[in-house]
């Protein structure tokens, strides 16, 4: 067995890999109808193989309120992505390359239209009633005034039972009653249905909301008197961690697979307490502390790179050797981050996209790649909100009008922020109409329109460049493998007041070290510490440097968006 392959088959394999997750309703469209499916990701899967990556993908059937996050069956595939048989070739087809496969886990709510819930619907005494949380109201109005995530109230009405039932998300996605045994077992149960499937693993989606406080206490007022903020109550909730451990000890102790948990408001105490191996809950944890760093979700501000700075080394410290970290720049959720924190200009768009991607893979954790990341792809200004499909986006545009902002003052906000800059379809080609993404007829509209700048920026083009985003990213992949001291060394910042500058060190106790450093500005900034740059003149070897081809005097002495990491002995 090769050592690569004594990697990916250890009890840690997931510490050397590197994530790559497909959105597969905008990844590639076999079949012609507006819609990436699960053949498409067969397809491509010898592209991902040449980056070098693994994937990600939710692919259960949904009525597709939420763009999959609604699971009606969580062993049917969504009629729109293909068939079991187009899954189990998809498997079959990652094995031969030996590609994991990680699917979401989405149990935390349910759609509307599962049958649990159309059964929960029916009475007060169905047996099926306490899957899901079902309280009387209050004086005529809701059993409290919790928001929820994407607006509106976390309680709909039911005229049947005259009840209402608890959505922390949308009123098309009940939240399951997780302190019913029944439910856990019923979850277990679907989990083993996969596993046995040999799937190499979960991404669990908002796994820290699964447990609520009892009574579901009033919130904290907030900016709008209508509703209150409950995520004290139903984010990492009293037997959540109770939860995780007993799903550990029933079904994930007994494959070899990795788990992480998507947590939204989880920090750093939080992640420890998730992820410590000797706890045995989940291997690591999605935050979304840095993605609040530039401000509100729809009111963004100016990243302070200082800030960003602190986050990482925060993470980065209190996690080693007690955890591990998530690491990445984008998902399904964020809005791509050459546009968000780089720069998306002709100019700088290549320069910047490599940094990004050298400031986070140097870093200790698991990367993870979002599809179109490896190629630069950027945030999309469609014209009008007609063309926008997120559900949250359209919600805000509702609460916006009603609060007065302007056309401009809103369309701003979903420009910078809105989920669906990261759910355009893939640019494969700079063919019309829709950049290589379906292989329908001209007249076949994708599901949401492909980013018009497709004809400059796409796979084919990328793949053509030897300098591209792509093969630098590939590079970084390969370096991860290639290097334990990034996988395991210890970490440490320098310069960390510096307001342009992100510079780390990577270093073991064999006397290795490696420093990373990236300009987040396009700005021309020179870092007086001589110390520093005679080291750096006396380096080992150049690991990575964005300005290829380009032999430096001075180290310290930086170009615009400049990214380099050295080897130092």
């Amino acid at each position: 067995m090769t050592t690569e392959a004594n990697k990916k088959n250890h009890k840690d394999w997931w510490h050397h890999s590197v994530v790559y997750q497909v959105y597969p309703r905008s990844f590639y469209d076999s079949n012609g109808d507006g819609i990436g499916d699960i053949h498409g990701i067969t397809m491509k899967l010898d592209y991902l193989r040449k980056l070098g990556a693994d994937i990600i993908c939710p692919i259960y059937d949904s009525p597709n309120y939420d763009n999959g996050y609604d699971i009606r069956d969580y062993t049917k595939i969504m009629t729109e992505f293909g068939t079991m048989d187009d899954f189990d070739l998809l498997l079959k087809e990652m094995k031969k390359r030996q590609l994991k496969l990680v699917m979401d886990l989405v149990v935390n709510h349910t759609s509307d239209e599962h049958p649990w819930f159309i059964e929960s619907k029916k009475s007060k005494d169905n047996p099926y009633r306490n899957f899901y949380h079902w309280q009387s109201g209050k004086d005529g109005q809701p059993p409290n005034k919790w928001r929820a995530c994407f607006g509106g109230s976390c309680w709909t009405y039911d005229i049947i039972t005259g009840e209402y039932y608890l959505h922390t998300f949308t009123e098309k996605q009940p939240d399951l009653n997780w302190e019913n045994p029944l439910v856990r077992e019923e979850v277990y149960k679907i989990m083993r249905y996969w596993l046995d499937k040999g799937v190499d693993g979960f991404r669990m989606d908002v796994i820290n909301f699964i447990s609520k406080a009892p009574g579901y206490p009033e919130g904290k007022p907030t900016d709008d008197p209508q509703y209150t903020d409950g995520t004290p109550y139903f984010i990492n909730g009293p037997h959540v961690h109770e939860h995780l451990q007993e799903m550990n000890e029933k079904v994930l102790r007994h494959y070899n697979v990795v788990t992480v948990g998507e947590c939204p408001g989880a920090r750093l105490h939080d992640a420890e307490l998730f992820s410590a191996p000797e706890r045995n809950e989940v291997n690591m944890i999605f935050t979304f502390e840095h993605m609040d760093l530039d401000g509100g979700k729809w009111t963004p501000k100016l990243l302070d790179l200082r800030a960003l700075k602190r986050f990482f080394t925060s993470w980065q410290k209190g996690l080693y050797k007690k955890g591990w970290n998530s690491l990445y720049w984008n998902n399904h959720d964020q809005p791509r981050i050459v546009s968000r924190w780089g720069n998306d200009s002709d100019q700088y768009r290549v320069l910047s996209a490599k940094m990004l991607g050298t400031c986070l893979h140097f870093l200790c954790g698991t990367p993870y790649i979002y599809q179109g990341e490896e190629i630069g792809m950027t945030n999309v200004r469609f014209p009008t909100l007609a063309d926008y499909r997120d559900i949250e986006t359209t919600n805000f545009h509702r609460d916006a009008i009603a609060q007065g902002l302007s056309t401009e003052e809103l369309m701003s906000a979903i420009y910078a922020k809105s989920r669906d800059n990261a759910r355009t379809p893939i640019q494969w080609s700079g063919q019309l109409p829709h950049g290589g993404f379906s292989t329908g007829a001209v007249n076949v509209t994708p599901w949401i329109n492909v980013n018009p700048n497709y004809t400059d920026i796409n796979v084919e083009q990328a793949l053509n460049d030897p300098q591209s985003i792509f093969y630098y990213y590939q590079k970084l992949v390969e370096l991860r493998r290639q290097m334990p001291i990034i996988v395991n060394g210890k970490y440490d910042i320098l310069h960390e007041e510096n307001t342009h500058i992100f510079m780390y060190k990577r270093y073991n106790d064999e006397g290795q070290e490696l420093i990373i450093a990236c300009n987040f500005s396009s700005e021309s900034i020179k870092i007086d510490d001589p110390q520093l740059l005679q080291r750096l003149n006396n380096h080992k070897r150049v690991l990575i440097n964005n300005y290829e081809h380009d032999k430096k005097s001075d180290w310290l002495d930086f170009r615009p968006y400049e990214a380099w990491a050295l080897e130092i002995s």
